[in-house]
């Protein structure tokens, strides 16, 4: 039985997607672009640690990166992830039929 078209590339995004550290950086670049050291603050990850998760998004084609001057800026590099993860939390986060009893 031939696999449906796009199930492969499917798991390997949700498998970027399975780090609680990325999808905070995801959520965080969704509202605006941001550099490392902005990621960094923000997050409260160490900068190696942002810059790994970033490499690993950037690979993955989820976030671009454009340089200003020195500094480089992350962004989505289409904010449909944003929305996927969104609609992830979203579910997660909702009232389950046996919570509401």
């Amino acid at each position: 039985m031939a696999a449906e078209a796009g199930l492969e590339a499917t798991a390997a995004l949700f498998k970027v997607l399975g780090s609680e550290s990325r999808l905070v950086l995801l959520r965080l670049l969704s509202s605006k672009p941001a550099t490392v050291s902005e990621l960094t603050g923000l997050s409260g990850m160490s900068q190696p640690l942002v810059s790994q998760h970033l490499k690993t998004l950037r690979q993955a084609g989820i976030i671009t990166v454009s340089r200003i001057g020195r500094e480089a800026e992350y962004q989505l590099a289409d904010h449909h992830i944003a929305h996927v993860v969104d609609d992830a939390i979203a579910h997660v986060t909702e009232d389950t039929p046996e919570e509401k009893e």
